[in-house]
């Protein structure tokens, strides 16, 4: 595997248990896309450090059985901020 890669694997791997980011906050981080960072959690990083790759697999689990709340709160800020620009705009 080109080093760059295994570089980037490791990188990757550390700010998302670092940061308890989701894979798409370390894409954005990293500037790469969804599946990059997903394959490189998933298939390259337990051939380059296996320890290491059981704690993102952990992090990841945890994040995956969470979204449907982060959704829900998403969704619910969302409503908040447009109840709170439409009782602005009334109130004028």
């Amino acid at each position: 595997m080109d080093e760059t890669i295994c570089r980037r694997c490791l990188d990757v791997a550390q700010y998302m248990l670092e940061h308890r980011a989701t894979v798409r906050q370390a894409a954005k981080a990293f500037e790469l896309s969804k599946s990059s960072v997903h394959k490189d959690m998933c298939q390259r990083l337990p051939q380059i450090d296996a320890r290491l790759a059981r704690r993102v697999a952990m992090l990841m689990a945890y994040n995956k059985a969470v979204r449907h709340l982060r959704g829900g709160e998403a969704t619910k800020r969302r409503y908040q901020f447009r109840q709170g620009l439409q009782s602005s705009a009334d109130a004028l």
